[in-house]
């Protein structure tokens, strides 16, 4: 029963964020949401920002889950960008793209929830690197590509098309296009022979040493 109630109180934290905003979540509407007493919220997490600390984590790995099978057959920045397109199109028709943007209002002057924010971000930047690692090894940008840093460019990329949607839509979606060509400039250069790859190899080793 403890674990089922903990289950519910970080499904109803996440459900109020989305339905009501950081500033109208508390104890008293996210006891309401998720069916329960206000008192379990302090007994089960101690208090309202654990508990979204909380409910932060859990929602991205319950996210992060249920792509991660996805993303292991990726086989190029394409891909990786096509898939990344249609997993924002799910994921904000299901809601959790505004709850993205109320934690990181909410991270912006609460100091607990940012780690916890960040935490999140973390669990789908440790999944982007890994398919980069895959995908730019056989490519003359292997040897000198930075993943874990590419990672957490590709993941504020998204974050901040996603947020920037709800002003600009087309904006959003033009951003999402020169990403896309971005992607076909790379696989391009996939396709040269072995000595034009040479060539943009040895090139780019003499722009790393300058």
């Amino acid at each position: 029963m403890s674990a089922a109630t903990r289950a519910k109180l970080l499904e109803g934290a996440l459900r109020t964020l989305t339905e009501q905003g950081i500033a109208k979540t508390s104890a008293r509407t996210i006891a309401a949401t998720a069916g329960v007493n206000q008192a379990l919220v302090f007994y089960h997490f101690g208090s309202v920002d654990e508990l979204l600390s909380a409910a932060v984590r859990y929602g991205a790995e319950q996210r992060v889950a249920h792509y991660r099978e996805r993303l292991a057959e990726v086989g190029s920045l394409a891909e990786l960008l096509a898939f990344g397109r249609e997993m924002h199109e799910v994921e904000r028709a299901q809601g959790h793209v505004a709850v993205l943007g109320q934690l990181l209002a909410g991270a912006q002057t609460d100091a607990r929830l940012a780690p916890a924010t960040s935490a999140g971000l973390d669990l789908w930047i440790t999944e982007i690197e890994r398919v980069l690692v895959r995908v730019l090894a056989p490519t003359p940008f292997g040897e000198f590509a930075d993943p874990a840093g590419l990672a957490r460019a590709v993941a504020a990329s998204f974050v901040g098309i996603e947020l920037y949607e709800g002003v600009d839509p087309e904006g959003s979606r033009a951003a999402l296009d020169a990403l896309e060509q971005l992607a076909a400039l790379v696989a391009a250069v996939d396709t040269l022979g072995p000595v034009a790859q040479r060539a943009i190899r040895h090139h780019l080793r003499r722009t790393a040493r300058g």
